[in-house]
C-alpha cells in the first residue's frame, strides 16, 4: 500500500523517518535541509546555500521517483528568520519556474542540527 522512497543522492534521514513516501500517485517528501547528502553537513554559506542544497537534494528524489517540480502541488518552507525570505525565495525561484505548486512559509524558532531552512513537498505523479 506504502512505498519507502530512497536514493544516495539526498541525505539519510537524521531520525526515525523516511526521505519520501509514495501511496498511490502521491509522494510526500519529508522536509530536506541543506544538508550535503556526501558529508552530511549543512552547506556552508548561510541560507542561501542550505536553500540550494535543500533544493538539489529535493531534485534528486524527484528524479528517483521519476518526477520534475512540475509534478510538485505544494510545499511548506521553514526558516528560522523571515528577514532571510527573499534570499530562500531567489533559490526557490530557480527550480519551480513555472506552473507553480501551492506553497507555505512559515518562520519557526529552530530546525533540527540548527539549519536554516527546510523544505518539504507533496507529489502528484
Amino acid at each position: 500500500m506504502k512505498e519507502i522512497i530512497f536514493t544516495e543522492e539526498a541525505p539519510k534521514a537524521v531520525g526515525p523517518y523516511s526521505q519520501a513516501t509514495k501511496v498511490g500517485n502521491m509522494v510526500y517528501l519529508s522536509g530536506q535541509l541543506g544538508l550535503d547528502p556526501a558529508t552530511g553537513k549543512l552547506a556552508e554559506g548561510g541560507v542561501a546555500a542550505q536553500a540550494k542544497q535543500a533544493l538539489a537534494n529535493i531534485q534528486a528524489l524527484l528524479k528517483k521517483i521519476g518526477a520534475t517540480p512540475e509534478n510538485v502541488v505544494k510545499t511548506t518552507v521553514f526558516i528560522t528568520d523571515m528577514a532571510n525570505f527573499a534570499e530562500v525565495n531567489t533559490e526557490y525561484a530557480k527550480v519551480f519556474t513555472k506552473d507553480f505548486p501551492a506553497r507555505s512559509c512559515v518562520a519557526v524558532a529552530q530546525l533540527p542540527l540548527n539549519g536554516l531552512v527546510e523544505i518539504e513537498l507533496i507529489v502528484a505523479l
